[in-house]
């Protein structure tokens, strides 16, 4: 390839909207109203109309919406939060933080989000909420979950971080976005997000009207009135140069989710037929959005696999190459190898490969190539 492919190209995104975003920039430079300047609500009001009229609260990131949320939710120390086990760090964080314990789930071997049949033998009489992680893009089984929730009367909380967009269906043929469904979800702004500012920034999604000034209390030092702190609460927000930023990225959500979408059909197609890998499965209910694109790799050295791409020009990325319960920070007694076994083997096979909203059918058909020239025997 004469130009580097690159896992994210943040760079070309921008120039495509270089003049909109210019134009935002200079005008929070020029009002100086850096901290909840009207770009926040106005940024705020459009994420809600792209989410089913949902309440928005902004936050400063996504691992913060996390713990706001369960904050408001009033959890106490020694409640039991359940989530997968194949996930980012921050939703066990949060937890752990908290002074909540987290417990968790492995997940089901071909979507990679919370394996549902395994949910209800853990829930006891501490267990205050289950939080799906809709990985990769594509949303959990959130029938399944919300039922079981209802049931045991327990809170749901969405980690929607990557799959902002994506759309579930239930049974009956209702349709809800990513984060919308439970009691809240929580979505992140990081730069690399199929949504992302050019720093920090998240959101909480709420439902219910009462939960949602509870949140915002709980982002704004514990006050509802200046000055009149009625809980402890944390200072997160969104700037208002982030949040002006989104305002102009917002309106080109639907055209990035269908670009990665483009891409991510070309490599199936091209992929499909590879018998050492397996492409995405899709969940049966969702759309996915492809924050990443995660293919696993059945035969052979991942690792051998990943190096072998990287000299060919091709970056990739493994998410995660240490299940959380082999974390330091995570352990627990009682839960060593063989404890999770699909996260354990999706440790050591899975790889993502390049997806972003500026790829061109050279780059995607160079990667494709390569991967059907691996030396096998290697």
């Amino acid at each position: 390839m004469s130009q580097s492919i690159k896992m994210v190209d943040l760079q070309g995104q921008y120039l495509r909207i270089k003049s909109e975003i210019d134009s935002a920039i200079q005008g929070v430079l020029d009002s100086t109203a850096f901290i909840q300047g009207p770009q926040v609500a106005q940024f705020a009001e459009a994420l809600s109309k792209h989410n089913q009229n949902c309440s928005i609260v902004t936050c400063a990131n996504g691992t913060d919406a996390l713990q706001i949320a369960m904050m408001a939710l009033d959890f106490k120390p020694g409640d039991e939060i359940i989530l997968p086990v194949h996930t980012y760090v921050a939703t066990a964080e949060v937890i752990a933080l908290l002074g909540l314990k987290p417990v968790f789930i492995d997940v089901d071997a071909d979507t990679f989000t919370i394996d549902v049949n395994q949910i209800e033998e853990k829930i006891t009489s501490k267990t205050v909420a289950i939080v799906p992680v809709h990985l990769y893009g594509q949303c959990a089984n959130m029938e399944a979950i919300l039922k079981i929730a209802a049931k045991r009367n327990i809170y749901v909380i969405e980690d929607a971080a990557q799959s902002l967009g994506a759309e579930y269906t239930f049974a009956d043929g209702k349709m809800m976005k990513a984060g919308t469904m439970g009691a809240l979800g929580t979505t992140s702004f990081f730069p690399s997000k199929n949504l992302g500012c050019f720093g920090d920034g998240g959101a909480i999604f709420c439902g219910d009207a009462k939960l949602t000034e509870r949140v915002k209390m709980m982002a704004n030092h514990g006050q509802k009135v200046k000055y009149q702190h009625d809980v402890i609460g944390v200072n997160s927000r969104l700037d208002t140069l982030q949040a002006a930023i989104l305002l102009v990225k917002i309106k080109y959500l639907d055209e990035y989710t269908r670009k990665r979408n483009e891409a991510a059909a070309f490599y199936d197609q091209q992929l499909n037929s590879v018998d050492f890998v397996s492409i995405p499965v899709r969940a049966k209910n969702s759309t996915h959005v492809f924050h990443q694109y995660t293919i696993k790799v059945n035969s052979g050295n991942r690792d051998h696999f990943k190096k072998y791409l990287e000299e060919k020009g091709i970056p990739t990325m493994i998410y995660y190459p240490i299940p959380l319960h082999y974390q330091t920070a995570y352990k627990m007694d009682g839960f060593g190898p063989g404890s999770f076994p699909v996260t354990e083997q999706l440790s050591k096979t899975v790889i993502s490969l390049p997806i972003h909203t500026e790829m061109t059918n050279d780059e995607l058909m160079y990667i494709c190539s390569t991967i059907k020239d691996y030396p096998r025997h290697a």
